[in-house]
């Protein structure tokens, strides 16, 4: 069975883990940024980030420096760090943009970030020590349309993005004042800042609501709104292949082994997808409930008179309203929680349930036939 939390009713917008997941930095769909420590099994809130003046949009912790960047509708971005009292200490990010922040992502070295946002453009930011603050260059062309997600290749140089254009892309994020010149990859060798490595179309036309590089960097997967399931393999001449499933959209993917990937959505529960040669499987739907069980419940008549009092219906369908899955809304966000993109052991998703579900890959395999995850 998932680990399942629950932070309260409000949803959870993003959410990101320290490094050794004993802490878990989520945001409840407010200008807040709240910190939750697990103590004795049980996480308790022991700081709330409020610097934002307008809804958070992205969170991430960078594990190794420990420091959090967060982004949000008020067009601003925050890196916050630990001062010598404990407590997290903001430092402003000049991104230059005129429209809301939507999504970000520190680099694999941690040394840059990215920010995307509803300017059609993508902020790649870097610290500069002469005027101690953070400081952002642009890539612009030829995004056309509000940026939805980011993901960095392992290379810490490429930067792919999809966004409300229909369009997933690849550009470098090369910075000469923090990188080494890179060598050249399957992706292409001209690595100058900015520079449009792929451009790829989704199914029929949607929104690109996630990307995700594989472990090697070689492949990229990106979901739609058009509940397209979309793989670019670099390394076998670009070769994009795109399937369309029966389920509603996925709001978010991520690789757990170098040929299989998990995204979760509008279904509100973890779907598992393997890839292999130029071909896109779905495997399985990863939820252990058994909407079996749902429909046979039986309603006592003290609940029966309760669905009267509340809902005007004394139907034994009022149990409808509970889905048979662990998340009882959309699912916002995946993200690893134990293990690497080659090798997940768990993943975690978060949802406007207000609750984020820790899965086990390993008690999920012998539930799925014929596919080796380990």
């Amino acid at each position: 069975m998932p680990d399942v939390h629950s932070f309260g009713i409000d949803p959870i917008t993003c959410h990101a883990w320290n490094k050794d997941r004993t802490q878990v930095a989520v945001s409840p769909n407010n200008n807040e940024v709240q910190i939750y420590k697990l103590t004795a099994g049980k996480w308790n809130l022991v700081d709330t980030l409020s610097e934002h003046g307008q809804r958070v949009t992205g969170i991430d912790w960078a594990p190794n420096s420990d420091r959090i960047v967060s982004c949000g509708a008020d067009r601003n971005a925050y890196v916050w760090t630990k001062a010598a009292d404990n407590k997290w200490k903001p430092t402003l990010v000049v991104l230059r943009i005129n429209r809301a922040a939507t999504c970000v992502r520190w680099s694999p070295l941690e040394n840059k970030f990215a920010v995307g946002s509803g300017a059609r453009m993508i902020s790649v930011c870097y610290f500069e020590k002469e005027n101690n603050w953070w400081i952002s260059k642009q890539i612009k062309k030829p995004i056309r349309s509000t940026i939805t997600c980011l993901d960095w290749h392992p290379n810490n140089v490429l930067l792919a993005c999809g966004s409300t254009d229909f369009k997933a892309r690849v550009f470098s994020g090369y910075i000469k004042e923090v990188d080494e010149k890179p060598s050249s990859t399957s992706w292409g060798p001209k690595m100058t800042f900015g520079n449009v490595m792929a451009e790829l179309g989704t199914g029929t036309g949607g929104w690109v609501h996630s990307v995700s590089f594989s472990a090697n960097g070689e492949r990229l997967v990106y979901v739609s709104h058009d509940s397209s399931v979309n793989v670019c393999d670099a390394a076998n001449s670009m070769q994009v292949t795109t399937v369309t499933t029966e389920a509603l959209p996925l709001m978010s993917v991520i690789w757990i082994t170098d040929n299989s990937f998990v995204g979760a959505g509008f279904e509100c529960t973890p779907m598992l997808f393997s890839f292999s040669g130029s071909k896109i499987n779905f495997v399985s739907k990863l939820d252990e409930s058994d909407s079996s069980k749902q429909a046979g419940k039986k309603i006592s008549a003290m609940d029966r008179f309760k669905n009267l009092d509340s809902k005007a219906t004394s139907s034994d369908t009022a149990a409808e309203t509970t889905l048979s899955t662990t998340h009882q809304n959309t699912i916002t966000q995946v993200t690893i929680h134990s293990g690497t993109k080659a090798k997940c052991t768990k993943f975690a998703t978060s949802g406007v349930d207000g609750q984020v579900v820790i899965w086990d890959v390993k008690s999920l395999e012998s539930a799925i036939a014929g596919l080796r995850i380990a």
